[in-house]
């Protein structure tokens, strides 16, 4: 390993430890705001909207956690962060979660003192051409110019790629999507490559869509979820379990519109009451309100709604759910129970 690396590595991992040791559940209940850490700009997943307002799919998991901990969905600080900075950023403590198409890998749940915790959306690396190039695989990419964001997975999982089918490539390095957007599109490079969700975001954004393919090759796993700092388990409980409940939602059939109701009138399925916060004391083991699962539901519906409102098949971004479909519906999506 060279020193450079291993340093680097050993910073963070020190950054985190100082950062942790703090309590962040205390901090940002006495800030009265959450800091998330978010990317650059990805259309669907993360991007301010026309009045500066950030909207997407990761950042509706920033506004439940907001919302679990200060009542509050706007009580958000959005910090974006490319490839390269995300990490530091939450090291260091200037963010307190970050919630940006970040893949779960060991090296950085042990080596950089992260913890992941759980997954939001289950992706895959593809490849995104120009039409015109002709190309139907991308095993016809040898030689090819490739527009890559470094300090990502997706680099190294390229070089694998490549090296595995024997064919080569020529790296186009890019910090951040709206960077990238623009080089593709004048031709720097011949192949955009990032997690196929990030491929049809980038792809919806185009004045011509229809121009470009995505290849059918997914090349890798890439389970992306929110992060926290190692050794602040009481914080890592809070945003793990305010993913879980949206989730939960969905598979036990609370929405944003019936919430409300549901938890008014306290019905027989106890494990929706618990959920909602009208029986038991889950509340009180997180150091939260009873209610604090409703409010995080609340803020923008349960994890389907905030699917089909940001990347679902009738958006531009146009996702089905697949794996990202409950576990009932033979997907991946299975949290543990609300008891």
């Amino acid at each position: 390993m060279k020193k450079s690396v291993f340093f680097g590595a050993l910073t963070v991992a020190a950054l985190a430890a100082g950062a942790a040791a703090a309590g962040t559940l205390d901090d940002v209940k006495a800030r009265g705001k959450l800091n998330c850490g978010v990317t650059t700009g990805l259309v669907g997943f993360a991007a301010p909207d026309a009045n500066g307002e950030w909207q997407g799919f990761d950042v509706g998991v920033c506004r439940a956690v907001a919302a679990a901990v200060l009542g509050d969905p706007s009580a958000v600080e959005f910090v974006p962060t490319t490839g390269k900075t995300r990490f530091t950023a939450l090291a260091s403590g200037e963010i307190d979660m970050l919630a940006r198409n970040t893949t779960w890998t060991f090296s950085r749940d042990v080596d950089l003192k992260f913890e992941f915790v759980g997954v939001n959306y289950y992706d895959g690396q593809g490849f995104m051409v120009p039409k015109a190039l002709g190309v139907s695989s991308a095993k016809e990419l040898d030689g090819a110019t490739v527009c890559i964001q470094t300090g990502t997975t997706t680099e190294l999982n390229l070089a694998d790629y490549f090296r595995t089918n024997n064919i080569s490539y020529e790296p186009v390095p890019i910090e951040t999507n709206a960077e990238a957007q623009p080089l593709y599109l004048e031709g720097a490079c011949d192949v955009y490559t990032t997690d196929a969700s990030g491929l049809a975001a980038t792809r919806a954004a185009f004045e011509n869509p229809a121009d470009h393919v995505v290849l059918p090759e997914i090349i890798s796993k890439e389970p992306l979820g929110p992060l926290v700092r190692h050794g602040d388990s009481e914080w890592g409980d809070v945003v793990r379990w305010s993913l879980n409940a949206l989730i939960a939602a969905e598979e036990l059939g609370v929405t944003s519109a019936n919430i409300a109701d549901m938890a008014a009138a306290a019905g027989n399925n106890p494990e929706i009451n618990r959920l909602l916060g009208t029986e038991g004391t889950l509340g009180e083991m997180l150091g939260l309100d009873a209610d604090w699962a409703k409010k995080a539901i609340m803020a923008g519906g349960n994890y389907g709604e905030i699917f089909e409102k940001n990347i679902g098949e009738n958006t531009p971004i146009g996702l089905g759910r697949g794996l990202n479909a409950q576990w009932t519906d033979g997907g991946l999506l299975y949290v543990p129970p609300f008891r």
